[in-house]
């Protein structure tokens, strides 16, 4: 009786037992360190260009305005001083504007997802006829509007002049934010999950609800983001169609509060030199400090969002 032997197994060698192979494996040559130095360098420098006035500010806010007029002040705070802080937060305008703010930004984001993310999905199914004309319509807004006036007029019969909906309801949707949201449906949800979805028995809405969206918290946190930002930092609409104090944003407020002290600092100039250069530097502590107090909420917000945002800034690009 014949038997059939066994095919040999390999027996396993680690990795330090491989021997060198010089077409695997290749050394770096001078030019090869010379060229990540140089990469290394642009790097910091650029890093250094973008960060290093921010930091500045931040100084300079903390630091006697003499020596920052005198140059004095570079890395770190010199002759420690809050009173332009102080300034800022001693008007109580600045408390509600926050208030405001915060509503405005959480409720029109809200608002901005709600209504962006069930567009973009409709718009990035192929079954759904109407789409490219819809689209188009969409992007025609992007290029052509009625302007400031048609604009205010048509607020004003809304009823939305003198109304925190203002804030909210002409932006709830921005057409850039819904094409990148499109893209992203297109080409990173697999259609077979929609089959799969419909073989469960799963109607339109219970597929993008159970399946894109938990599927999708890269592009929500990148629009969610780009939203965030914009509602933050919106001061045309309190400008323009505003004009009760107590509904005011923080940006607004902030800026009546520079206008009145470079007003007062202005209205100075009759006195003393040294009373003029001492509304001066205040004026110049209030601005520093104007500048971190409407930036730290996002400077706080913005690292727990990194991930996402690196993730889906790069969607709709070209893939190879």
């Amino acid at each position: 009786m014949s038997t059939v032997a066994s095919p040999a197994v390999a027996p396993k060698v680690s990795s330090d037992q491989i021997p060198w192979n010089k077409h695997t494996h290749q050394k770096r040559t001078v030019s090869d360190w010379i060229v990540d130095i140089v990469i290394a360098l642009l790097v910091i420098a650029i890093v250094a260009v973008v960060v290093y006035p921010l930091w500045f500010i931040i100084v300079a806010s903390f630091s006697d305005q003499t020596l920052v007029s005198n140059g004095e002040v570079t890395i770190w705070p010199k002759g420690f001083n809050v009173a332009g802080y102080e300034r800022v937060f001693q008007d109580t305008r600045i408390w509600t504007g926050y208030r405001n703010t915060i509503l405005y930004t959480v409720v029109g984001t809200a608002l901005n997802l709600v209504v962006t993310l069930p567009a973009a999905f409709a718009l990035a199914r192929i079954e759904f006829k109407p789409r490219r004309v819809i689209l188009f319509l969409f992007t025609f807004t992007m290029y052509f509007a009625g302007g400031i006036v048609p604009n205010y007029l048509l607020y004003k019969d809304l009823g939305l002049l003198d109304n925190w909906l203002v804030f909210i309801l002409p932006g709830a949707v921005s057409v850039w934010n819904l094409i990148i949201a499109r893209s992203f449906f297109e080409s990173s949800i697999p259609e077979e999950l929609h089959d799969a979805a419909q073989i469960d028995g799963l109607s339109y809405f219970g597929y993008f609800m159970k399946i894109v969206i938990p599927l999708s918290s890269a592009i929500i946190a990148v629009i969610g983001l780009y939203y965030f930002v914009g509602h933050w930092n919106d001061y045309f609409t309190g400008l323009i169609y505003i004009r009760e104090s107590g509904l005011q944003p923080l940006q607004n407020v902030l800026r009546d509060i520079l206008l009145a002290n470079q007003t007062n600092q202005l209205g100075s100039g009759a006195g003393s030199g040294q009373d003029a250069i001492m509304k001066q530097q205040i004026a110049d502590q209030i601005k520093y400090g104007v500048i971190i107090v409407s930036t730290l909420p996002l400077l706080v917000i913005y690292p727990f969002l990194q991930k996402y945002f690196n993730k889906g800034v790069m969607i709709g690009a070209v893939k190879g």
